[in-house]
């Protein structure tokens, strides 16, 4: 049987973007991100988190504190009652990465590899699920996925001008309409 899904980007979408977020400190939840995590559940939404992780592969911070910082984030969804049911990573970076990390993997957006790895292992509906990212490379994954519905979060001229099929809010609690 298959399930619908949400994919959430994470920094841009889950926390304020201040650029190579590491450490629980520096950590800022956007507003709305757990109403509208609860809602999707209601709606039998299963939630995943897709990122982009270069800081990993440009050597700013480790995959022991990536992970940290993971398992922090997913306790303070607990304790919103929100069940985040896993978060894939891409480390890579194709022009800045370093040793093993310098090249373009399936993994990073806006390749598919992650979404797919979901439908993979949790046996995904793609279009019945939703794509919520804050970057044209959010978007483009969720729309080489195939997933059925792409939000980005920021107005509706980058989608325009890019050429790109998604729905475009100007936050998170207008996004809670497309669940």
């Amino acid at each position: 049987m298959t399930k619908k899904a949400i994919f959430l980007d994470r920094d841009g979408v889950i926390n304020v973007d201040h650029d190579y977020v590491c450490k629980p400190k520096d950590f800022q939840f956007v507003d709305g991100i757990f109403q509208l995590c609860r809602q999707a559940i209601s709606n039998g939404y299963l939630i995943f988190v897709i990122t982009n992780q270069a800081g990993i592969g440009r050597g700013y911070y480790s995959t022991e504190d990536f992970n940290y910082l993971t398992k922090w984030m997913c306790e303070e969804f607990l304790a919103k009652d929100v069940l985040i049911s896993k978060v894939y990573y891409s480390p890579f970076h194709p022009i800045h990465g370093l040793g093993a990390f310098k090249k373009d993997d399936e993994s990073r957006k806006p390749r598919a590899g992650m979404i797919y790895q979901a439908v993979n292992e949790f046996c995904i509906d793609l279009k019945e699920s939703v794509l919520i990212g804050d970057k044209p490379s959010d978007i483009q994954a969720g729309i080489n996925a195939g997933v059925g519905t792409n939000i980005y979060i920021g107005g509706s001229q980058v989608c325009k001008d890019l050429g790109l099929t998604c729905h475009y809010v100007n936050s998170l609690h207008q996004a809670e309409s497309f669940l």
